[in-house]
């Protein structure tokens, strides 16, 4: 089988036959032995708990007492398979009772608080935690998906039990995939993929993640699934000798050397198997290690010491040793692996690891309950940062779509570790940059973030870190966010920090331009400021915020400012309303603003600075810079500002001239305009140079170049952005480039 075998179809399979459904007292004798077998794993319980535990089935077992599964199984043998799975992690008895009572309320009609009064709080919330949104009413399946994803993270967030209990329930569902109708098998298995095994490798669940992946593999393409499996036997077949030679051959050189150590064989899963010859494009015969050994040793001292027994014993093979206890994956998987060349030439990747370290590595996070016999509850900690990133991101994040969107990205398991000034490790997602580390330090250094330096060498913020990066951010109080960074930002945490924050100030910048434009425009109708929002004017607010549909003051301004409402309108809407409260508008205040507006036909004048960032665009295709005559245009998104000789100006003065507004250049901007220019050059060899050359001597930085498709030609256009202070450079520049002798014509770009 090779890679290129990708568009093969499943093997046509026979119809199913519908299962008979078993009589009730057959039911009760599966459902009891069901319960007999999970009861003999919960040595681990004390007496009272494992009543508890039996009280939750008796209650599972009435409220699905007239359901059945695909195979014709009782239902209840469903929630018993999944308590099992748990009971293997040694959960405790809440957990297991939820794990019972997980689809009562989806399913049943039972209330959560039914399960409160009965069972307690704490099993209430996981049951809830877990229970899907079925019964709300969302646009589409994928928002309805979202919002189960989202309610299910962040119920895991709060308490780890919920997604080992939901895991739980996916193991099993995909174990008797077999038994549901076929259609389903797609959609389940992608979902398994791309979100549940993801979530377990996340979680350091790597036992269950790879069971994931496998079963997921064999329902979404079976024939490959089936072809490869074929395969895999018979090399195994072919390999027995080999396998156990290595066996004998190193429990021989431990032993020799007086070292006590475990070893365990292990093979490469069929779907790990199946993504290094996708990626690869190799075939089946050319994939080498595919057998592998890990050692369990007692001390992590020995762990190093086994490696050098082994280094001993076969070679290595260069690039391919990894110490993930010195750096532990952020998942807290610890252990040493390197690939050696075994007898006939056979790569063998060996593992080797302590035994907490193999408990952590096959249980992650519920590894707590495994070991904490032993260990107290230091694995506790496991992944606890990233349960903390999802309610962070929650906090910035209301859509469930977007939280979604966030929380995809932190899911990939391949990730880089950097280090701080002081030496710190920080696991950060493959692909993150200096912006995404500035974030996962603090929101507030991500927010000041100005520039970085990797290694002691100043690097661009978009800058992709690398494993082994020490990396310093440099900040200032000033600083923000640039809404730039959303388009090579990694991680979910700084993307959902970024967006809240632009979105916060344009709020507040649309707020205040708000509330300048209407003063503005109440003052044109006689009244000399905003009413105050007291008892006294209660009746006008209450009017105005009924004919707008705005729910307070403050988001009336913000739609002003956005241009979603237009402010002469609302402040005749307001006189109105305060001529009824008996306020009468001041005739000599009317006049007065229409002899200061008697050349201006729109509305008051807003002075810019430059120093605005969300609500205040300047439009690209005119490029105003300060010394142009402008207008100002309110479209919906906030203030866009036009060249008044624009052609669009022109355009939208026909069909929307209430929206727009006077706006005037500050005495003193901040910061620099970009301006576009063409120059019509004679195609000679060096003019770009001398063009560039002319363009600098009259400081004018050069943001962006494009040239015509004319080389064959005896001339060519060359468009250039340039950054400018003012309208006066941007002549000066013009002035110079004429000059040149090889350029015919230069002009400014104004639509």
């Amino acid at each position: 089988m090779t890679a290129a075998q990708n568009s093969i179809t499943a093997p046509p399979t026979p119809a199913q036959a519908k299962p008979q459904r078993m009589s009730a007292e057959q039911a009760a004798s599966v459902s009891a032995a069901a319960f007999a077998g999970l009861m003999e794993q919960l040595g681990y319980l004390d007496l009272d708990s494992a009543n508890r535990v039996h009280q939750a089935y008796l209650f599972a077992d009435k409220a699905h007492s007239d359901q059945w599964r695909s195979s014709g199984d009782p239902y209840i043998t469903h929630p018993i398979a999944v308590t099992s799975i748990c009971a293997n992690w040694k959960l405790d008895a809440p957990a297991l009772m939820a794990a019972l009572l997980h689809d009562a309320m989806e399913d049943c009609g039972v209330t959560k608080a039914d399960l409160e009064e009965r069972f307690g709080e704490d099993v209430a919330e996981l049951v809830d935690g877990l229970t899907k949104l079925d019964k709300l009413q969302f646009n589409t399946r994928e928002e309805n998906q979202a919002e189960s994803f989202r309610k299910m993270l962040l119920a895991m967030a709060r308490d780890v039990r919920v997604i080992l209990i939901k895991l739980a329930d996916r193991s099993h569902n995909m174990r008797t995939m077999g038994d549901m109708p076929r259609a389903k098998w797609g959609r389940i298995s992608s979902e398994t993929l791309e979100i549940y095994a993801p979530i377990a490798h996340r979680l350091g669940l790597n036992q269950t993640y790879r069971e994931l992946q496998d079963l997921a593999f064999k329902h979404l393409h079976p024939w490959r699934y089936a072809t490869l499996e074929k395969a895999i036997n018979r090399s195994r077949t072919r390999r027995r000798d080999l396998v156990q030679r290595v066996q004998e051959e190193v429990n021989a050189e431990f032993a020799r050397r007086g070292m006590h150590v475990r070893l365990i064989g292990r093979e490469s899963t069929l779907y790990s198997l199946y993504q290094r010859m996708l990626k690869s494009q190799l075939s089946f015969a050319k994939v080498t290690d595919i057998y592998g050994f890990r050692i369990i040793v007692p001390q992590t001292l020995d762990c190093y010491t086994a490696l050098g027994v082994l280094h001993q014993k076969y070679k290595p093979m260069p690039g391919r040793f990894k110490d993930y206890i010195a750096i532990a994956k952020s998942n807290g998987y610890q252990s040493l692996h390197t690939t050696l060349v075994g007898p006939s030439s056979v790569n063998i990747e060996f593992q080797i690891r302590t035994e907490e370290m193999n408990i952590v590595a096959e249980a992650g996070v519920a590894a707590h309950w495994l070991y904490k016999a032993q260990k107290g509850s230091d694995s506790e900690q496991l992944s606890t940062q990233w349960l903390q990133s999802l309610l962070d991101i929650q906090n910035e994040t209301r859509d469930a779509s977007e939280f979604w969107d966030h929380v995809k990205v932190d899911l990939f398991p391949d990730a880089v570790y950097v280090f701080t000034p002081k030496s710190e490790i920080m696991a950060m997602p493959r692909g993150a940059t200096v912006v995404d580390f500035a974030y996962a330090i603090h929101s507030k250094i991500g927010n000041r973030t100005t520039a970085a330096k990797i290694n002691d060498e100043e690097v661009p913020l978009r800058t992709e870190l690398k494993s082994g990066d020490v990396v310093q951010i440099i900040t200032s109080e000033t600083a923000t966010p640039n809404p730039a960074w959303l388009g090579f930002v990694k991680t979910g945490r700084a993307r959902s920090k970024i967006r809240s924050y632009l979105k916060n100030a344009a709020q507040t910048e649309a707020g205040q331009l708000g509330e300048t434009l209407l003063a503005q425009a109440l003052r044109a109708e006689g009244i000399d400021a905003i009413p105050l929002q007291d008892d006294a004017n209660r009746a006008v607010w209450d009017e105005i915020l009924r004919i707008t549909g705005n729910r307070t003051p403050a988001d009336l301004m913000v739609d002003i400012g956005m241009g979603r409402r237009i402010a002469s309108l609302v402040a005749a809407r307001m006189t109105t309303a305060m001529t009824k409260q008996g306020v009468r508008p001041d005739a000599l205040l009317i006049t007065q603003e229409r002899f200061n507006t008697s050349n201006r036909p729109f509305q008051g004048a807003v002075t810019l600075n430059g120093d605005e960032s969300s609500t205040v665009h300047y439009s690209h295709c005119c490029r105003p810079v300060p010394g142009d005559p402008i207008l100002g245009y309110l479209g919906g998104q906030g203030l866009i500002v036009h060249h008044a000789q624009c052609h669009n100006v022109i355009k939208l003065r026909e069909k929307d001239a209430e929206r727009f507004i006077t706006v005037d250049w500050a005495d003193d901007v901040t910061r620099l305009f970009e301006s576009g220019i063409v120059v019509t050059v004679q195609n000679n060899k060096g003019v770009l140079a001398r063009v560039a050359a002319e363009l600098s001597s009259a400081e004018a930085d050069i943001v962006r170049v494009e040239m015509t498709d004319e080389a064959a030609m005896g001339t060519t256009d060359l468009c250039f952005v340039i950054a400018v202070n003012n309208a006066q450079q941007v002549e000066n520049a013009l002035r110079n480039l004429r000059r040149v002798h090889s350029v015919l014509r230069a002009s400014r770009i104004i639509a």
